[in-house]
């Protein structure tokens, strides 16, 4: 049986992920917009579709800060990348965990994250993968807007096509089921149908086959994305909380290849 690779291991991989060479050489983006002196604006207003929504489309990684005038305040402070370990340091009073949820997060900590997915090369969820280190891809048409990760080489559909998410015999998945909708500017994601062991941060914070996810995606400028995170899980807390995470674009950059088991050496 294949040994567990250590947590600390691959977030020191995925951490490093970031600053390593991109496999396709440079290209420049079309459109970028300039300053007077020639620069790039990255607070030039956010690019449009031909329908005249935003577009989220770039290669982007968590990370930062930074306020607009008239945003929508952070319903708590703006999350660093740090939140990939603990998700819920910057909420006042901690996460407002159940009975249930307490003790899974217990044992998670006293098991040192060893049964983490993204130990054993599993999917590691859509929270965890918002505030990991590592770039992630959005592909967006009007039908459909795909989020490719670097981390773990994962993906994410998320539909926008006006169909319903599914029933509740549908088949939990451990990224459950996406589908979304703009109000104004903001791209509201909806999603369920998860397995019953999620974790939405390295210590275990638990995320349950009960739970229901709400993001909401703002584009506040050319350089810059917002994504408020809503979690609903009456099994694991006791009333809804919200996070914010910031994203910053990285202009003239692709994804290089992860295979999470490639070259392992933790023996069998």
């Amino acid at each position: 049986m294949r040994a567990v690779l250590p947590v600390v291991i691959v977030m020191a991989v995925a951490a490093s992920a970031v600053t390593l060479s991109a496999q396709w050489p440079k290209y420049p983006a079309p459109g970028v917009p300039k300053t007077a002196s020639g620069e790039v604006d990255m607070n030039a207003p956010a690019p449009r579709t031909a329908d005249g929504k935003p577009d989220l489309s770039g290669v982007w990684r968590a990370g930062g800060g930074g306020g607009r005038q008239g945003a929508p305040p952070p319903p708590a402070d703006a999350v660093p990348l740090a939140a990939f370990r603990d998700i819920g340091q910057n909420i006042k009073g901690g996460l407002p965990l159940t009975p249930y949820g307490a003790e899974l997060l217990k044992t998670r900590v006293a098991g040192n994250s060893k049964d983490n997915p993204e130990a054993h090369c599993l999917p590691m969820g859509i929270i965890q993968l918002h505030t990991q280190g590592a770039p992630r891809k959005f592909i967006q048409t009007p039908r459909v807007l795909v989020v490719l990760y670097e981390a773990s080489w994962e993906r994410r559909e998320i539909f926008t096509d006006g169909r319903k998410l599914p029933t509740d015999d549908a088949h939990p998945w451990f990224y459950g089921y996406s589908t979304g909708r703009w109000e104004g500017d903001t791209l509201v994601v909806e999603t369920s149908g998860f397995r019953d062991d999620g974790w939405l941060d390295i210590i275990g914070s638990p995320l349950t086959d009960q739970a229901k996810v709400t993001e909401r995606f703002r584009r506040v400028n050319y350089g810059r994305m917002e994504i408020d995170v809503t979690i609903e899980d009456k099994k694991a807390y006791t009333r809804p909380f919200t996070v914010r995470v910031n994203q910053s674009l990285m202009l003239d950059e692709e994804l290089i290849e992860f295979i999470c088991l490639e070259n392992q050496r933790f023996g069998k």
